[in-house]
């Protein structure tokens, strides 16, 4: 696989378009709701076939949200499912990917949990926003608690470059186990 562009029609701010290119090592995100999401992976950087952006090295990586540069800091991705977390600093805001199941990663903002996040690396994603969190929420409160356009394109660009969900310690503990044994 290579490029892939997936039409979403996310439940808060309607249709976008998510692109993967594997081989170059860019996803995009854009939408008429939200900011344009670009991150890519440097030229020459040493890719990993199980990352769809190829690198972790947050170093070899470039984040912009509207054109305006952005830190993006993914874990090492090691044994727990924390250790494959990814941070993204901008704009006075830090928000975290982290998985916390088999197949789905929480999206969080500066703490709170927006979403929850499913995709398997191949530029599908698909996005469950906490009602807490929707327009619901905000009607009820008149607070700013629900999502904002920079949250939603952050998150399902975040999902397509990483993917989402992670097995737990114990399961991969216990394969390394079974592979020791003859």
């Amino acid at each position: 696989m290579t490029v892939t562009q997936t039409p979403v029609e996310d439940s808060l701010f309607g249709p976008l378009t998510v692109r993967l290119d594997t081989e170059r090592g860019e996803v995009v995100v854009e939408g008429e709701a939200v900011p344009r999401i670009v991150l890519s992976r440097a030229a020459g950087t040493e890719t990993d076939d199980h990352i769809p952006v190829g690198t972790r090295d947050g170093g070899r990586l470039t984040l912009t949200v509207a054109g305006e540069e952005a830190s993006v800091h993914p874990a090492k991705g090691r044994l727990t499912r924390r250790s494959f977390r990814v941070d993204v600093r901008h704009a006075g805001h830090v928000w975290r990917l982290v998985p916390d199941s088999l197949p789905g990663s929480r999206f969080l903002r500066d703490g709170r949990r927006l979403a929850d996040f499913y995709s398997e690396g191949d530029g599908e994603v698909t996005a469950e926003w906490r009602p807490e969190t929707g327009p619901e929420a905000e009607l009820g409160t008149g607070s700013d608690t629900g999502p904002d356009p920079t949250d939603v394109a952050l998150g399902y660009a975040l999902a397509a470059a990483f993917g989402t969900g992670a097995q737990p310690m114990w399961m991969l503990v216990s394969d390394a186990i079974g592979d020791l044994i003859p």
